[in-house]
C-alpha cells in the first residue's frame, strides 16, 4: 500500500506531499521524504558503474526502513518525485508504471497557465488524479 507520495522540485524544496494514511504520521513521512532525498543526491553525483545509466529516470528502491520502502523517480529537469509504501514485494515494472502515470499528471498539473513555476502544486485535479494512481496501484490493476 501508497503511505505517501511526494513531488520535490530542483532546488529540493516540496512541491506536493499527500499522505494517504489514517494515522497521524505527516510529520514521519516528511522526515522519510526528506532522508531520501540524499540518497538521491549521492545516486545522481556519484554514479556507479552497474548502476542504471543517468538518463534512466526510474532510480528504484532508495532505500529501505523497518516500515516502509521508499522508491524514486528524476525527471529531465531534476524534480523528483517519491513513493513510500508499505508494500514488502512490489516489482520494479510496477513502480515504473506508476511513477511514468504520476509524472504524466505532474507534466498536465504544471501546463495548467495559472501554474506558477517553483511553486507548490495546489491543484484539486492533480490531488484527484494522484489519488486514483494511487489507488490503482494499491489494488494492483493499470488504469
Amino acid at each position: 500500500m501508497v503511505v505517501c507520495v511526494a513531488v520535490v522540485g530542483h532546488q529540493n524544496n516540496p512541491l506536493y506531499l499527500q499522505s494517504f494514511t489514517e494515522a497521524d504520521d505527516s510529520l514521519k513521512l516528511h522526515h522519510v521524504v526528506h532522508c531520501s532525498l540524499d540518497v538521491i543526491d549521492e545516486r545522481v553525483n556519484n554514479p556507479k558503474r552497474n548502476s542504471p545509466a543517468l538518463n534512466e529516470t526510474f532510480l528504484g528502491l532508495l532505500y529501505p526502513t523497518e516500515n516502509y520502502k521508499v522508491y524514486g523517480y528524476l525527471t529531465n529537469t531534476k524534480v523528483k518525485f517519491i513513493m513510500v509504501t508499505t508494500d514488502l514485494d512490489v516489482k520494479d515494472a510496477d513502480a515504473r508504471n506508476f511513477f511514468r502515470k504520476f509524472h504524466a499528471a505532474y507534466v498536465d498539473a504544471v501546463s495548467n497557465p495559472f501554474h506558477v513555476p517553483g511553486k507548490k502544486i495546489a491543484s484539486r485535479s492533480f490531488s484527484a488524479r494522484v489519488s486514483t494512481i494511487v489507488k490503482s496501484f494499491s489494488s494492483g490493476t493499470t488504469a
